[in-house]
Parts: structure tokens; sequence; C-alpha cells
């Protein structure tokens, strides 16, 4: 019997082997995406990204039904499962640019301001992400050097890079797989095409339902508009088909590391809340599309690969200061310093698929270049009406900030750069403190205001209700220690230290309170959901990495130590005779 057994298993594993080597290759054949250079014998590694979930919301999510395949992987032994700490600030950028390059200094935050050149930085721009990725780089080369990176902020020195920000315009998806092969296939797979079809249309319909609700219960939801979900459907839904598609190609072609980032869970949880049922419906559409690659992984294995699949960094409730207190943190700062002055604060909602949509205008584009006259006519209207109905905020692009502000406010989550423009180099709080003689006791004492951080002689200064701590080599408390509600003082202290040494963070940094008995923490952005800054889940994302692999997770600090992981362990530049970091 177990003869037979053993025999039926190795029949079904050929078969899968067959049907997996005869689709894929004649898929990979036909698009002309070639084989990986590199040996196969040498072994790779998938990163799954799962944008935003923490550590507590995998948990409550696997209990729940929500992603039955990533919890068979854990209770099975295939995976191990663990809490990290991602490092401050607690962002997508930050956090890809420690994994990718093992550097993500001074990137304080997802959107921050530059004095020395009155720049203002966002990290939805793509050639602010190529400029930083060329700054963190500094000659270290990347872990996805001769892979593929998929949706992702970063490139990671990945030979190819679609829907990458830092890459963008650099690789037209349909240029580089020969026009309209892909999409072809694509479409040639009816289940797949069924499967997008329905998807699309559900959630547009309960989007639109949601929308008319908000007509009568006001602030229950956004606004009434019929175009923008439509758009926001189909970059998050049919962008996310083609990326996992993307990645099974690149498991048979043997592409040495594939990464792949899902963003619709963090987009979705900002509104509703990181443990919503809209959330977690978010996460079950994401487990579905790790299925695939997993099952690829499994059954074709022309290169073996481990798998790792993680959060960048995770959400904590949150409540808007501006609807707490009736004002924004800018408007605030702006009143305690009197008439008058001139404020520039800014925030805005991530807004990933209208991002995304930036790269279906592009694609449009370059098949626009290829068709006739006429067909080049159609398509240019469609691109058109795309264009005109995606809601850019042509004031966050930095060639528009050239205003000599006095008092700059730059929010990101549940933290908050504070800039004056009376000084182009970081000014001490003892300098603060005479030119604005009340303004840190007023934030101090503000409730909805955790933590004032400054500098002071190289010193970093960390101010609370409760207390003080000055950090150098060691620290100094007076009064209670203004870090002891959370749970990991030393950590947080050491994380606010190293934030505070960044060239480019603000004069103030400011973090929203954190409530620990009630979990919710202070948004500067109009969010129910937070990341950013410290206190809750947001600190602690999940990470699931092969049972056969050793890794101290313990030890992990920042996403700069994820870095030095992958290189131990899988030397990715040996081949191109990189220098290997130790």
């Amino acid at each position: 019997m177990t003869w037979l057994t053993r025999k039926i298993v190795d029949f079904l594993s050929y078969l899968s082997h067959w049907y997996y080597t005869r689709k894929y290759g004649a898929i990979a054949t036909r698009i002309g995406r070639d084989l990986g250079r590199e040996a196969p014998d040498r072994r790779g590694f998938i990163i799954v990204q799962v944008d935003g979930l923490a550590y507590d919301y995998l948990l409550e999510a696997m209990q729940q039904g929500y992603m039955p395949h990533l919890h068979r992987l854990w209770q099975r032994g295939h995976l191990r499962l663990a809490r990290w700490r991602c490092g401050l600030p607690s962002t997508t950028p930050a956090v890809q640019a420690g994994i990718m390059f093992g550097n993500n200094y001074d990137i304080p935050a997802f959107r921050w301001y530059e004095k020395d050149t009155r720049t203002s930085m966002h990290t939805k721009v793509p050639f602010v992400m190529r400029a930083i990725q060329d700054r963190i780089s500094q000659g270290r080369p990347g872990i996805l050097r001769g892979g593929s990176s998929y949706v992702n902020m970063i490139d990671g020195d990945a030979r190819l890079a679609l829907f990458t920000l830092s890459a963008m315009g650099g690789q037209r998806f349909f240029e580089n797989v020969r026009g309209f092969g892909f999409l072809l296939l694509f479409l040639l797979s009816p289940w797949r095409v069924f499967r997008v079809v329905v998807r699309s249309t559900w959630d547009y319909l309960v989007d639109l339902g949601r929308r008319i609700v908000g007509l009568f219960v006001p602030g229950s939801y956004q606004p009434f508009d019929v175009i923008s979900p439509f758009l926001m459907i189909l970059t998050n839904v049919v962008l996310r088909e083609i990326q996992t598609f993307s990645a099974m190609i690149d498991i048979y072609r043997g592409m040495p590391v594939i990464y792949t980032n899902y963003y619709s869970y963090d987009e979705v949880a900002h509104h509703f809340g990181a443990s919503s049922r809209e959330a977690f419906n978010a996460l079950r559409g994401i487990d579905r599309q790790i299925r695939q690659i997993d099952r690829i992984r499994t059954q074709y294995r022309r290169r073996e690969y481990d798998l790792y699949i993680l959060a960048d960094h995770g959400l904590t409730p949150a409540v808007p200061f501006q609807k707490k207190y009736g004002q924004s943190l800018g408007q605030f700062i702006a009143q305690e310093l009197g008439e008058g002055l001139f404020m520039d604060e800014r925030w805005g909602d991530e807004r990933q698929w209208a991002t995304k949509a930036q790269f279906l205008i592009q694609e449009l584009a370059g098949i626009e270049a290829r068709l006739s006259r006429r067909g080049a006519a159609l398509l240019r209207l469609i691109r058109q009406y795309v264009e005109d109905r995606i809601p850019l905020d042509t004031e966050e692009m930095p060639w528009d900030l050239s205003r000599r502000s006095d008092v700059v406010v730059r929010n990101s989550g549940s933290l908050s750069h504070v800039y004056f423009n009376v000084s182009p180099q970081p000014m001490d709080l003892s300098a603060i403190a005479l030119i604005y003689p009340t303004l840190l006791r007023t934030l101090i004492e503000h409730e909805g205001i955790g933590w004032v951080v400054g500098r002071e002689h190289g010193e970093t200064v960390i101010m609370s209700k409760e207390g003080t701590r000055t950090m150098n080599e060691g620290s100094e408390i007076q009064g209670r220690d203004p870090l002891a509600s959370l749970p990991e003082p030393e950590y947080a202290a050491a994380q606010l230290h190293r934030l505070a040494s960044f060239p480019h963070s603000g004069d103030l940094i400011l973090l929203g309170a954190w409530d620990p008995e009630t979990g919710v923490v202070v948004s500067f952005e109009d969010q129910v959901a937070s990341h950013g800054g410290l206190g809750g889940p947001q600190d602690y994302p999940f990470l699931m990495y092969p049972s056969e692999v050793e890794m101290d997770v313990e030890s992990i600090v920042n996403a700069t130590d994820l870095y030095a992981h992958f290189v131990r362990t899988y030397k990715p530049f040996a081949a191109e005779g990189e220098p290997l970091l130790q």
C-alpha cells in the first residue's frame, strides 16, 4: 500500500511538472522572455509583500478564514511565522530601501521637505524615487540584481522592473513582452479572464453602492463618483492578475529572485480599518494570488526557490487629528504662532491606484505609437479620457515647490516633520524656543501629540507631558520616561535617535499620541488606520520564511537587517562578480 501510494504521488507530480512545463514554456517562448542567465542549480528566492499587514491582523485574518493558503503553509510547517520590527519611519519606501539595498538613511517619512534646496520630496513621484534609489544605493548592489520587481517603489537593481516607481518610464510592459503577445495569451486563459471580469464587476457594484449610501449618510463613505471606482478596480484587480501571471512566468524562466508587492489591503485599510471586513476581503484576494505563485513554485522545479511572505509595516487604528480637534496640525501650529504666518502644510491619500493608473497611461501611449493613424486616434481618446479622471496632486510635485515658507509641515500618517525656514540648516531646540517662545510647550501639552523630538548640540531630545529623554551615546531621563507606555521603550528610543540624525528630518518631529488602553493612535492624515510613527501594530509587521532557513528574527530592529540576511544566505551577486557583504 505504501509503495502504491508513493507511485501515485510520483505520477501526479510528473503530470504537474509536464503541465507547467508545456503551459509556461509555451508562454515564455511566445512572449520572448528568455530563461534566467544564472545557473539554475543556485537556489533562488521569491519575496511576496502584503503591504501594510501587521502580525496581529494576519493572525486574526487566518483565524477567520480569510487567508487559508498562508494558514496551511504555517500549520504544516512549510513556513515559519514571526513578528519583526520594521524600524522608523514605518513606511514602504524606507522599508523597501532597507530590504533591497541595506540602506534607508535619510528617508525620514513618506513625504518630507529638504530645507537646503527648498524641495518637497514625495515618494509616489517616479523621478523622486529614482533619485532616492540613486542616493541610497551608493554603489551597493541591490538584492534583485538579475531578477524581477513588480509593483514596488524601488527596483533593487532588478533586470526586469515593471509597475515599479523608481523604474517608471524605463520599461513599458507590452513593449518588453513583444507587443500584444502577453495580453493575447492572458485573454486566451478563459477562467482567468472570467475571474477578473466577475471580481471587477462585483467590486465595482459594491463600491458604487457604498457611494450611493454616502449620499444619504454624510461622512459614511467617499463622495459619489461613477468613474473613479472603475479606474481603481481596473488598476487593482487587473494589474494584480498581471503581476501574478508575470511572477509565475518568471518562475518557469528560472529568474534568480522575484519581488512582488500587493497594495490593495493597505489602501482599503486606511479608509475602512485594519480589521474591517473590506480590508480582510482584500486579503482573501491576495491569498489566492500567493497560492498561484506557490503552486507553480512547488510543482515546476527548474530552479528551487525559497518563499518569503512579509509585510513592510503594519497599521494601527487611528483617529484623524483634524476630526478630533477641529483643525489640522498645520492650522494648530499657525494659530499658535500668530497672524501673518505663511503655513505650508501637506499630506494626502497615498492613492496607489492612481499611481498605478499612470502605468496604464504609459502603456497606452506606447501601444498608440505602434498603431495605424486611425487606431492611434481612437486609443488617444481613451488615454486622454483616463488621464483626465486620475486625481493627481499636482501641488505635491517637487517642481511646484519653490515657495519660501516660514513654516513647512509634512504629514505621513501618525508622523509629522515640521521645518522652520528661518534657517536652511537643521535648527536646535534652543533656537526654536528663542524664536517661537511658546510653541514647544504648546505642542508637548497637546493631548493629540504623543512625542515631540528635536536636536540640541548633536543630542536627540524626546519630550512628552510625562518627562524628557536625552540621547547621545547613552540615555538620560528627567521625570518619567516619555516612552514608557510603549512595549519596547529602548527600541523606540534608538529608532527616534536614528531618525533625528537624518539631515532632512524636521527641525521638530511630532508623533501622534497612542493610547495603550484603546490601541488607537492620532493620525495627522484623514485615516482610520495609520502608520509611519510609533504605537500599536504599525511597528510590527509579519514575516513568513522557510522552515529550513535559519533566521534570528528577534535581532532584526530595522528593515536593513533583512538585506544582510538575503546577501548572506543566497549570495545573489556572486555570479556577476559583485563584492559580498558580510
